[in-house]
């Protein structure tokens, strides 16, 4: 009939229109996490899916790891560490850098592999470096989850109890995925965001914000007048 709209247009102007609303909380945000002035050294992990599926994500995190840096920088230091898996058993972890050009470096030598999730061993690492000393935060970036999500939230648990949020960012709307990433955010006091494909943008923004977080921690995200909005994109736990 005339005038009737289609169900799956409707809502998807409604989730562009929240997407958008929340990158604007985010600029936002970082605007004024930028003024406190904190002279703090934050350490996070930057966790990548480098599976075969992943090889434009790949490069796209490449070029926007300088922006995390640069963005920590008007708060305090980052110290970031990559983790990365590809293949059918190969799970890396790359030395703690201070410097974007090394990360860079470092990242354009990797060539992704065909392979199965193994995100389970990236929440157990980054459970092990923070025993070693305090992580601030763990980045992860991934499409699919091809382990058992009870395993993967036994890990998620273990990183909770030691404090340490794990910031999950989805590409693409697999639902498994999706409920398994948030059970995460929330055994870790962490946050979940999805982010459509190719939107480098939308991703930098939300590396930026979380390279903030692990500068300036919790407390200056929610010491904000308006909590809700401070939350990072999806829902801080």
């Amino acid at each position: 009939m005339p005038g009737n709209q289609d169900k799956s247009s409707v809502t998807a102007r409604g989730e562009s229109a929240s997407v958008k609303s929340q990158l604007d909380t985010f600029l936002a945000e970082i605007k004024q996490l930028a003024s406190t002035g904190t002279d703090t050294r934050g350490r996070l992990i930057f966790a990548l899916d480098a599976t075969a599926s992943r090889e434009t994500t790949w490069d796209t995190a490449r070029k926007l790891q300088t922006e995390m840096f640069q963005a920590a920088a008007t708060v305090g230091s980052l110290d970031l560490q990559l983790v990365y898996y590809r293949g059918l058993d190969e799970c890396r972890a790359s030395r703690w850098i201070s410097d974007s050009a090394q990360l860079a470096k470092i990242m354009s030598s990797i060539m992704c592999r065909a392979g199965e999730t193994q995100i389970e061993k990236v929440l157990t690492h980054a459970s092990k470096e923070t025993k070693l000393l305090k992580v601030s935060a763990l980045v992860f970036v991934g499409d699919a989850l091809e382990e058992s999500p009870d395993i993967v939230l036994s890990a998620a648990s273990a990183l909770g109890r030691l404090g340490v949020p794990a910031f999950m960012f989805q590409e693409g709307r697999d639902r498994r995925v999706e409920q398994t990433f948030q059970d995460v955010a929330h055994l870790t006091h962490g946050a979940y965001c999805r982010f459509d494909p190719g939107a480098a943008k939308q991703l930098g923004e939300l590396l930026k914000a979380v390279a903030l977080f692990a500068v300036g921690g919790r407390a200056a995200l929610e010491g904000r007048s308006d909590a809700g909005s401070l939350r990072l994109i999806g829902r801080l736990r």
